[in-house]
């Protein structure tokens, strides 16, 4: 549930606001009879207001001033400007300030509640992009210091609202660039124009110019109607060009010239167009190496360059794996109407060892792949692609299926995060016990089997001390048992006797460790505890 803050000295109207967004059921609200008194309220320690809905013409503190004092302590507040007809100048100027719009006096039900559902999305959008940890960098440093995740972005949208200025976003693929890219465009004063995207790496390079700027009639061989472009299409609003660093050069001195000039030919006309439109681009490339060696234009870079956007690749901020999970769980949920409530702890953990080469784009991917696998109300290791798990030295075939069997076992494993665990408990492992022995019958180690099991050594062994080596026990063969078994007998304690874990931590594949505990004599379940 949001919580509001309505302010206006006018009772009547703060009660009919605040009745309107009672009805819906979606919003706590609070009052406040003028600006200072919203100060207060929003500075007020443990309460945390997502929305304001603010009045301009007010005694004492009027909602300008008041904009930019709760606008200074908490760049994330969503503020919707009331103001009469007379003052729409002011409210318009306050869009500039960081208000996300305004709405005329007097304020209908539904057109406040469809301006506050638009804002609230927009604001959605802020909170999606806190996964892609964005840096703002200005004169080649960073402006935003050691505040909270969410903090630093919404301090980085409130600037971009608040400016014209053409901003390039880099970061590896799938690090959420066109994410970042809409965030902006939806909350600036822009938001009610269009956003237009466009891929310059999926353009052939001899209908880019068509593309961009469009053509008339008979311009070209096919160019049998007249065609506007996306700078044309996208008028008012923002377009955003993926990938410049695949522009061909001949685009990019045209581009160049649209940024300077305001205008652009269409291909085959003799007519200028003006344009006003909001440039947001973004690359994966070296756009520094490549000025170098001639392949992108130095001018273009630095006319582009004006306010740079930073992402990071998922591998350098592993802690954030988890959060992420969160958020995707939180979306799969609503599209694939599921009820899953979390993930198990060893598949989370198998996922913080991962390397991502593919980002934030590619663990969005492995979470809704698990969901489409899972049956139960958690994700376990057994739903996540084979290729993740590979990379982590397990086997799928080593794993239950995702089932309505298992679906009991999940739920406990919730309910207690451990960090170690084996789904099937002591039967589970006596099964896995059984399966590993008749492996190595079939490999012919039956009698070396049945000797270790009879001996019923289990941890004596890992007790005695090292002895140096001697001419009778300098043996290789001899010598890799008694530290396989060691090692092994150390590893299951550390693990509390839970084969998975022991495999998973050790670096063992599960077969070799079921293997070697047979062989072995060991009794994993001597270490459950």
């Amino acid at each position: 549930m949001l919580r509001v803050l309505v302010v206006d000295d006018d009772q009547g109207l703060r009660l009919s606001v605040k009745s309107a967004l009672l009805s819906t059921g979606r919003f706590e609200v609070d009052e406040a009879f003028d600006g200072i008194n919203a100060v207060e309220k929003v500075k007020t320690p443990g309460k945390k207001y997502d929305l304001v809905i603010l009045d301009v013409d007010m005694p004492r503190l009027n909602g300008l001033e008041a904009l930019k004092r709760i606008k200074e302590f908490d760049p994330g507040v969503i503020v919707v400007m009331v103001t009469a007809h007379a003052t729409v100048n002011d409210a318009v100027l306050a869009v500039k300030d960081g208000a996300y719009n305004y709405l005329s006096k007097p304020v209908s039900g539904e057109e406040l509640l469809a301006l506050v559902d638009k804002a609230v999305r927009a604001y959605s959008l802020i909170s999606s992009i806190a996964a892609s940890s964005p840096v703002l960098v200005e004169a080649g440093r960073k402006i935003i210091g050691n505040t909270s995740q969410m903090q630093k972005v919404f301090n980085i949208i409130h600037r971009l609202a608040k400016v014209e200025t053409p901003v390039l976003i880099r970061g590896a693929s799938g690090t959420g660039k066109e994410l970042v890219a809409r965030a902006i465009h939806f909350n600036c004063s822009r938001k009610d124009e269009k956003f237009v995207a466009i891929n310059c790496s999926a353009i052939p390079e001899n209908l880019f110019e068509s593309e961009l700027f469009g053509h008339e009639k008979g311009s070209f061989t096919g160019a049998d109607q007249r065609k506007i472009g996306k700078f044309q299409y996208a008028e008012g609003g923002t377009l955003f060009l993926d990938e410049i660093g695949d522009m061909p050069q001949l685009m990019q001195v045209k581009i160049l010239r649209v940024l300077q000039e305001k205008v652009f030919t269409p291909v085959g006309s003799n007519r200028e167009i003006s344009t006003n439109v909001r440039i947001i681009a973004a690359t994966n490339r070296p756009l520094e190496e490549m000025i170098k060696t001639g392949a992108f234009r130095e001018d273009l870079f630095y006319r582009l360059n004006v306010v740079p956007i930073f992402l990071p690749a998922l591998c350098e901020r592993k802690d954030d794996v988890e959060r992420l999970v969160n958020i995707f769980i939180k979306k799969f949920n609503e599209a694939h109407k599921k009820r899953i409530t979390g993930m198990e702890a060893d598949a989370l953990n198998i996922l913080k060892k991962y390397s991502w080469p593919g980002n934030i784009r590619e663990l969005e991917n492995v979470i809704e792949h698990a969901f489409v696998l899972e049956s139960s109300n958690v994700l376990t290791m057994a739903a996540l692609p084979e290729s993740v798990l590979a990379a982590a030295g397990v086997s799928l075939i080593d794993l239950p299926s995702p089932s309505l069997d298992n679906k009991k076992s999940s739920q406990a494993r919730a309910v207690r995060p451990s960090p170690v665990g084996i789904p099937g408990g002591i039967d589970e492992l006596d099964s896995e016990l059984e399966s590993g022995q008749s492996q190595d019958l079939a490999e012919g180690n039956s009698e070396e089997v049945n000797d270790g099991v009879e001996s019923g050594e289990s941890s004596e062994l890992s007790e005695e001390p090292i002895e140096p080596y001697s001419g009778e026990n300098l043996d290789f063969n001899a010598q890799k048992e008694t530290f396989e078994k060691e090692f092994i007998i150390k590893a299951l304690k550390t693990f509390k006797g839970r084969i998975n874990q022991t495999a998973l931590h050790a670096n063992i594949p599960k077969k070799t460790l079921l293997r070697k505990i047979e062989k072995y004599g060991i009794n994993a379940k001597d270490y459950l505890n």
